[in-house]
């Protein structure tokens, strides 16, 4: 990624987007530039204005955010070049001195309500929950109420890097619902794909040509017959009308991989549409070993067949 050295990200600063984004080495020397909302980031990139745009895009408790992953699909001409999974800690954030049991508004993106909704009626049950365009900005809006009348019993919901920066105290920690709460980040650029590393994923939407009895099927059967395995598997309206669906499906290797090359060409060979969203480098440690089985059948089943062919009278 030496190319880069403009970045775009969902700000203000001190957003969990920032967190990872800082928390990758080769992209935190880059300048790193806020947007307000997803849709500006992604859109910056096409224009020009910065090299990459690092966005959101997979919650593991709240799942697709439907907001980058429309504009991938719909908007832009983008390519996915990594994923990074982060472990996300949601805390309460407030003013100094104010107990939580006197909080009356909770700032945050709606998103992050969802992940701690439970903790929050719980401890703060009656509070109002105001939405923002990012957990840093109901970090930002906070502090500054605080500052300018000091009576305001507001409270925020976003990373610690928010409450440092913004004049803020973590009143509690880890208040997400779910243990396991991890969110997933892309980071894209125009038409480039990286090269493989032997553990890879690749993204597309399959568009169909009619709504009809084992279409969904068909497409599966694809990926099934070159053993390839799929990791992610959903449907998104089209904007097309009630029933119009495509499918987004994430599935373990890479473009360069021979059996992967082979199924997205008999794809797109039997869809309206294929859009392919990139070929990247793989967060996490699953899918090598079956990647190589898999190249290593369809070799040898391309040499069975080729032989065959050779055996043709002509």
């Amino acid at each position: 990624m030496s190319d880069l050295t403009r970045i775009g990200f969902l700000g203000p600063h001190a957003t969990f987007t920032e967190e990872a984004l800082l928390g990758e080495a080769d992209l935190a020397t880059c300048e790193l530039v806020p947007y307000g909302v997803m849709t500006e980031a992604l859109a910056a990139v096409e224009s020009s204005e910065v090299d990459a745009a690092f966005v959101p895009i997979e919650n593991a408790i709240e799942g697709t955010v439907n907001l980058t992953l429309d504009a991938l699909i719909f908007d832009h001409d983008l390519f996915i070049q990594r994923e990074v999974v982060k472990r996300i800690v949601m805390n309460l954030l407030t003013p100094p001195g104010l107990a939580i049991a006197d909080v009356e508004r909770v700032l945050t993106l709606p998103v992050a309500v969802a992940q701690c909704r439970e903790w929050l009626l719980a401890n703060a049950p009656g509070a109002e929950f105001v939405a923002t365009n990012s957990t840093a900005d109901a970090a930002r809006i906070v502090g500054e109420r605080a500052v300018a009348d000091p009576s305001v019993r507001d409270a925020a919901v976003g990373p610690a890097l928010s409450a440092e920066l913004y004049g803020l105290e973590i009143a509690a920690t880890d208040i997400e619902d779910h243990p396991d709460n991890a969110t997933r980040f892309v980071l894209v650029q125009p038409k480039r794909i990286p090269a493989p590393t032997g553990h890879d994923k690749t993204s597309i939407v399959c568009f169909q040509r009619a709504d009809q009895p084992g279409s969904l099927h068909s497409i599966l059967g694809q990926f099934t017959a070159r053993n390839i395995n799929l990791s992610k598997l959903e449907s998104r309206p089209t904007k097309a009308g009630l029933g119009n669906y495509c499918f987004i499906i994430d599935f373990d290797g890479h473009i360069d991989d021979e059996v992967v090359f082979d199924c997205l060409r008999d794809l797109h060979a039997s869809l309206a549409e294929l859009k392919f969203l990139g070929s990247y480098p793989a967060a996490g440690e699953h899918g090598a070993a079956i990647r190589r089985d898999a190249e290593q059948s369809w070799r040898t089943a391309d040499a069975w067949a080729r032989e065959l062919r050779g055996q043709i009278s002509r």
